[in-house]
């Protein structure tokens, strides 16, 4: 495992972050097995979100850290304000951070959230209210570092300008989506990713705020599941395919299945690995379903990939090798 650090959190964070999205009191067995797995490989850090499950995902997870007793052992990484998933009301606003921190430390059955993170942005709410939450919650010791997901470098600059102005606690993490494959638009409304965007990728190189890269495997696009011109059956995979369906996003999965046969390894080691070798401070989401594809998940980290490699897998270079 590989690890890095990060402001106000006292434990080491590894790069590959488990995500929680099929954690669930319906599953507690896949749940366990899957972070008992994660924990002896030598990760660290777990993503969780108050919306996975509707809500169960955190209670799964809180079952979890008690009955192995881990809780100093992990870094906790929460997720909250996002909208309403019926009426899809905006909730980027003091009252729903505070309320989904207290109901989420309450799932969780612990009394500080290590990272915190806005699941959403909603760019009408000013940021004066939101930073002023987020500094009172983290005064209280009940979160630690905390930023935004799906924020755009310039909300987050605009928000840290207000903190340092105010005397207040600044953003000092970012959840935007970043992958080998560069989205043909957002999967949801209001999401933000660094792919295919020189700009916010330039920002988060000079700044070095610390990414946590959500759909880091283009949420199963190099799964080997899509093939072009497949029609989907589920709404996630007419997601994947509106999301990520195009021409480029084909040669970019042909080069890395070239680049995986010649170097033993599996496509999606060999995406996951692009991922982790961007000139960024990167913490890379993975979403496994199962402890088979968790382990092919870790098999990246051994994985390296030189410039030239880097670069041809994203089109920026004419093959170096004959396509497989």
């Amino acid at each position: 495992m590989r690890y890095g650090n990060l402001p106000d959190v006292s434990r080491r964070v590894s790069r590959l972050v488990m995500g929680s999205m099929v954690f669930s009191n319906d599953n507690l067995e896949r749940t366990f097995h899957l972070l008992d797995r994660f924990v002896e490989a030598g990760g660290t850090s777990i993503d969780t979100a108050r919306v996975y499950s509707k809500g169960t995902s955190e209670e799964a997870f809180g079952a979890w850290l008690k009955a192995r007793n881990f809780r100093d052992q992990v870094v906790v990484i929460g997720k909250g304000a996002h909208h309403d998933s019926q009426t899809l009301e905006r909730r980027v606003n003091a009252a729903a951070i505070h309320e989904d921190i207290e109901i989420t430390l309450r799932s969780m059955q612990t009394d500080r959230l290590d990272v915190y993170i806005l699941h959403k942005d909603d760019e009408d709410a000013p940021v004066g209210p939101v930073v002023e939450a987020l500094s009172e919650e983290y005064a209280a010791g009940r979160i630690g570092a905390f930023g935004g997901s799906s924020w755009t470098h310039q909300r987050i600059a605009e928000a840290n300008a207000y903190a340092e102005a105010h005397g207040l606690k600044p953003f000092s993490v970012s959840s935007p989506n970043l992958a080998l494959a560069v989205p043909v638009e957002p999967m949801w409304t209001g999401c933000v990713t660094l792919a295919g965007d020189p700009q916010a990728l330039d920002w988060y190189e000079k700044s070095q705020m610390p990414v946590f890269a959500w759909s880091s495997q283009a949420r199963g696009f190099f799964s080997g599941r899509y093939m072009p011109g497949m029609v989907g059956e589920t709404t996630d995979q007419q997601n994947v395919i509106r999301t990520y369906f195009s021409e480029e996003n084909w040669e970019r999965y042909r080069r890395a299945e070239s680049l995986a046969k010649e170097k033993g390894c599996t496509l999606q080691q060999v995406t996951l690995s692009w991922v982790l070798h961007q000139p960024l401070n990167l913490y890379a989401l993975i979403g496994p379903a199962t402890v088979e594809e968790l382990d092919n998940s870790l098999g990246a980290l051994d994985l390296q990939l030189s410039d030239d490699e880097l670069a041809w897998l994203n089109l920026q270079k004419e093959p170096i090798r004959a396509l497989a």
